[in-house]
């Protein structure tokens, strides 16, 4: 890295610790985008982000979905390769192959030898692994015989080796007849006693990197996967013994016992028998996690043998694991807990690259202040909320303008009214707009009278507002069923969107305005701004429509003065009161007592002053009935809004009232 001096002795270099401070921020607005309109829609806030890693980034690369699309496809591709019973198969044609030539060769014999020797073949038993057992003593006469016999024990000793260690038989292998090289051989035991005995000095609790270090100075060359650290040897040894012992499992049983003698005639030649099964006891204690229970079903046309077929079943636990790592679902998963190496190695470089954009996408919308990670969950900060709240207003405002029933004019902000035509001067904190004329006159006047040309500066002292008529503040509220039925109606979605929307409304161009939502089902709760975009429908039976105008009359009390609004968004009729010990009580069809409940809140808000508006989800014939008779008690209205225009006539509607005007 060039380095350049100042003259203050500083030095200045390249940046190369992290991602590039100066670069421009990660445009996330399609993403927040892509969230809110989902949570609009009706979903949670979670569930609208985890959609949105699984569908992928709207820069147009793969998401969750098609990362775990390709797992499958692999996974598929690896159960169709062949056969578990590859090994079984061809130690049987060989044997087949060894016996057919002793025969051929006996034939022709007339000795009683000869006979003896077929009487012996024909007795063997037709458990291939105790033919091949019995006929370790034979004196084959047929030299095709003797080398195809002898091929069975090459062959089970190569597999049973790189059964658990891969690819390590190539590297015993003798160059001339594919046998094992003794020589080889005996560095191996070596290897295996060494790393028995560092495996058992990490379970003792002692430091193994030095001797990890000696290992691999000595027997890397064994290992072609090269690992770093005595936990990635570790991990690798212990996924493919677990595979190796899945193997077994998924074979029948009568295969089972056939592979299992087999391989231990084959250790016990080598004499490897009690320095495996010491490696075997070492790898479970250390990972007992990954010698799970169950079976895999394999086809295909072609046998594997067992090294290959070891090597499948342990990808395929592999590409389990990724799966469930890419599923996400699991209390506080994030992108972090990917294993990006796994990804690389399973499904390849253009996989990794989806998922660092699926990170950053997560990291951005954390840093940039649209995410926050509580108790282990990601939720919408604040300022996800004002932007989505923007955006269900601006849905609404956009199908006001489309009926061209109405609009907001937006010319007074806060708690002005009409203008009264004259101005005074500006204090802080007002709302009023500035008297632009009055503001540079007096400008221009200070200016003449200290003795300089031009306007210059403003002074804060130039300034000057118009004065307006004062308008009277509102308590509104706004109250939602959130009941089940709201969902199996389809108008969740819509109730959510309207709230969100009025919320914003209200605080962004009513500022002096208070506001409360109150979702109600079984029973009734009072939702903060933040609570909006998480606010979810309540899967139990019951509308308590008692509760939620008993928490709106609390509100309005505490707001003495202000003009009370009330809106009433439900899709059916009271169903649910509470009883004196402060316990929900639900019944269909609803009670007289509930109903009696409900009226007695509805006739305490006419009594103070507050018109109820009810807008109604449904066509019940009893849900109209009772909210006609509110209409009639309170002299509030009913509407019933089409699909996908609640939000308009809710919004429509305060405005109206805030105007002081009605809808005819």
């Amino acid at each position: 890295m060039s380095e350049r001096h100042s003259s203050s002795g500083a030095r200045y270099g390249a940046y190369d610790d992290g991602p590039d401070p100066l670069a421009p921020p990660y445009d996330l607005a399609q993403a927040v985008d892509a969230i809110g309109d989902r949570v609009l829609e009706g979903d949670g806030a979670a569930e609208a982000l985890r959609e949105l890693l699984r569908q992928g980034p709207p820069d147009g690369r793969g998401g969750l979905e098609e990362l775990l699309r390709q797992v499958r496809e692999r996974q598929q591709a690896l159960r169709d390769s062949g056969q578990l019973d590859g090994t079984l198969q061809e130690v049987r044609a060989l044997l087949d192959t060894a016996l057919e030539a002793e025969r051929t060769q006996l034939f022709p014999d007339p000795s009683d030898d000869a006979r003896f020797r077929e009487a012996q073949l024909d007795a063997l038993p037709h458990d291939t692994a105790r033919a091949v057992r019995e006929l370790g003593s034979y004196d084959w006469r047929s030299p095709e015989a003797q080398q195809a016999y002898d091929e069975i024990k090459q062959l089970l000793q190569r597999e049973v080796i790189d059964q658990q260690f891969a690819g390590m038989r190539q590297a015993l292998q003798s160059a001339a007849d594919g046998s094992i090289d003794p020589a080889a051989m005996q560095r191996m035991k070596d290897m295996l006693g060494d790393l028995n005995e560092l495996l058992a000095k990490r379970a003792q609790g002692a430091d193994t990197d030095d001797d990890f270090a000696q290992f691999m100075q000595r027997h890397g060359d064994l290992f072609p996967e090269q690992p770093q650290s005595l936990d990635e040897l570790l991990e690798q040894l212990a996924r493919r013994a677990a595979a190796a012992e899945q193997l077994m499992r998924s074979l029948s049983p009568e295969q089972q016992d056939e592979l299992a003698s087999l391989m231990q005639q084959a250790m016990s030649d080598l004499d490897l028998a009690s320095q495996m099964g010491q490696l075997g006891d070492n790898l479970r204690a250390l990972r007992p996690d990954l010698f799970r229970p169950g079976r895999q079903r394999m086809s295909g046309d072609g046998p594997l043998g067992l090294a290959d077929a070891t090597s499948a079943l342990a990808e395929l636990a592999e590409l389990d694991a990724l799966a469930e790592q890419l599923g996400q679902g699991y209390a506080g998963a994030t992108m972090d807990d990917v294993d990006e190496e796994l990804v690389r190695r399973l499904l390849g470089r253009s996989a990794v690259d989806d998922l660092d954009a699926l990170r950053r996408l997560e990291r951005e919308l954390v840093d940039q202040g649209y995410l926050v990670r509580q108790a282990g969950e990601l939720g919408l900060t604040p300022k996800a909320v004002r932007r989505l709240g923007l955006t269900a207003l601006r849905r609404v405002f956009a199908d006001l303008a489309e009926s061209a029933r109405g609009t907001h004019d937006v010319r007074d902000a806060g708690a002005s009214g009409e203008l009264t035509g004259s101005s005074r001067a500006w204090q802080f904190g007002d709302e009023q707009p500035l008297d632009v004329i009055r503001t540079v006159t007096n400008a221009i006047r200070r200016s003449a009278a200290d003795g300089s040309t031009g306007v210059g500066r403003l002074h804060v002292d130039d300034f000057e507002v118009v004065e307006t008529e004062r308008r009277s503040a509102a308590a509104v509220c706004l109250l939602v069923d959130t009941s089940w039925s709201m969902v199996l109606n389809g108008t969740w979605g819509e109730a959510k969107q309207t709230a969100l929307a009025l919320h914003t409304l209200v605080t962004t161009m009513f500022p002096a305005d208070a506001v409360q939502v109150v979702a109600f089902s079984d029973y009734a709760r009072e939702l903060q701004a933040g609570d909006l975009l998480g606010m979810d429908f309540a899967p139990v039976q019951g509308t308590n429509l008692q509760h939620a105008l008993l928490l709106a009359g609390r509100f309005i009390d505490k707001h003495p003065g202000f003009e009370p609004v009330v809106l009433v968004v439900t899709d059916g009729e009271p169903t649910a009161r509470l009883l004196r010990n402060g316990r929900s009580w639900f019944t269909w069809p609803p009670e007289p007592e509930t109903v009696a409940a409900t009226v007695a809140e509805v006739d305490a808000m006419t009594r103070r002053g507050a018109t109820l508006n009810v807008f109604v989800l449904g066509d019940d014939p009893r849900l109209r009935r009772f909210v006609d008779d509110v209409a009639q008690r309170n002299g509030g209205r009913v509407f019933a809004p089409q699909p996908g225009r609640l939000g308009e006539f809710v919004v429509r509607d305060f405005l109206d009232r805030r105007r002081g005007a009605r809808i005819r």
